[in-house]
Parts: structure tokens; C-alpha cells; sequence
């Protein structure tokens, strides 16, 4: 399974993506999710991108549209211990076992027809949202800036720190893949390793929960 890119509940207005472009990271698009209450700052690299994501809308969040996703469970995180961040993989069949009993969730901001299949992991909220597009294959980025002053290219591994849990079969999906990995502990955390860490350097970003090995 590949990850098409990784979202980050965040409260402060997406104002700590300041952090990652003082880092190096060229930030790309932004777009509000008309019907989500949600808005976003995302910066892209060769095969992933990071989104991070904050509510500008409660209303709609709680909506009869949007509430029952359990988004507005994330937003809260840390008001409740949940898992702030939102994995996308990349529809292909080699997830289709694992979303076999996803709900479909369809925004307006896509055409009818076309949901997200998500696990909301209503049983084991320190994961992550975990949903795929409803298009096939990764979708190409042609116009987002990808070339970063730091140098990094490419995401080679994921990982997910959670606190607990009380269904293994989620985790359980992911025991032979090579490049997202699901580690128990005593956070919630996420760690991204890009370019397999070829200048040794780890850099922590504690507002985002989150640490770049690159």
C-alpha cells in the first residue's frame, strides 16, 4: 500500500505551517472543503503530500453531511486524546480488503457519485482517519512546487505512533508493508522519513506531533 498524502488536525489556523516553511518546505495550493467546515495549507513532494488542516466552519462540520465522518472528532483531539492526523491511501486494489466495510462518505466538493471510502476507527480513535479517493491509481501532480530549499524529494516510510487500542485488525493490515508501519506507545505521534534519511537529520515539530527524518 502507498500513501497519497497525510492530514494533521490543527487549531491555531494553520499558523504552525509557518514552522515547516522556516524548515525548508516550499508550500504549494491551499482550498477550502465548501460543506467540510474545513480549510487547509499543504506542501507536496514527488509521491505524498502533507496537509495541514483546521476547522474554519463548525457549523458545517457538525452538519447532518459531516458529523457522522467523526471528523469533528479529530478536530477536537485534544480535547478528547484523539488521533489529530488523516491517512489517504492510494486506491488500488491491494486496499480493497482493507475498506471492504468503509462507510462512503460523499462531499460536495466532489461530483455525485464519486465518496471517499473511510474508517472513521470509531473503536480505536488513537489511529488515524484512514480513507482513500475515489479515483484509481496516484493521482499526478503537474502543478504544485515540489523542489525544496532543504532538499527533500520523496516520503520512504511512515509511521504511526498510537496509545491504544482494542481491535487489532486495522494494524493487522499493514504487518508486511514495507513503508507504513504502526508502532503502540505512549503518544500519539507521526513520523515521516524522506529520502531513506540520507543526511541524518531528525527535526521535531511538537505543535504538529510530528518528527521529519530526512
Amino acid at each position: 500500500m502507498k500513501v497519497d498524502h497525510i492530514f494533521i488536525f490543527t487549531d491555531n489556523h494553520g499558523k504552525v505551517a509557518d514552522r515547516l516553511v522556516e524548515f525548508g518546505w516550499v508550500e504549494g495550493s491551499s482550498r477550502i472543503h465548501a460543506g467540510q467546515g474545513t480549510t487547509n495549507r499543504k506542501f507536496y513532494f514527488e509521491n505524498f503530500f502533507l496537509e495541514v488542516l483546521w476547522v474554519h466552519n463548525p457549523e458545517e462540520l457538525l452538519s447532518p453531511l459531516t458529523k457522522p465522518t467523526g471528523l469533528w472528532k479529530r478536530a477536537n483531539h485534544q480535547d478528547n486524546n484523539t488521533s489529530p492526523f488523516g491517512l489517504c491511501l492510494v486506491n488500488t486494489e491491494d486496499t480493497d480488503a482493507l475498506f471492504v466495510n468503509a462507510y462512503t462518505y460523499q462531499p460536495i466538493y466532489f461530483p455525485s457519485g464519486l465518496g471517499l471510502d473511510v474508517i472513521q476507527q470509531d473503536n480505536n480513535r488513537d489511529l488515524p482517519w484512514t480513507f482513500r479517493l475515489p479515483f484509481k491509481g496516484q493521482q499526478k501532480n503537474v502543478t504544485e512546487p515540489i523542489i525544496h530549499p532543504n532538499g527533500i524529494r520523496v516520503l520512504t516510510n511512515t509511521l504511526f505512533e498510537y496509545q491504544s487500542q482494542t481491535d487489532n485488525s486495522f494494524v493487522d493490515h499493514f504487518t508486511n508493508e514495507q513503508s507504513i508501519h504502526f508502532e503502540n506507545s505512549t503518544r500519539n505521534w507521526l513520523t515521516l522519513t524522506f529520502d531513506d534519511g540520507i543526511t541524518g537529520r531528525t527535526t521535531h515539530f511538537t505543535e504538529l506531533q510530528l518528527t521529519i527524518i530526512y
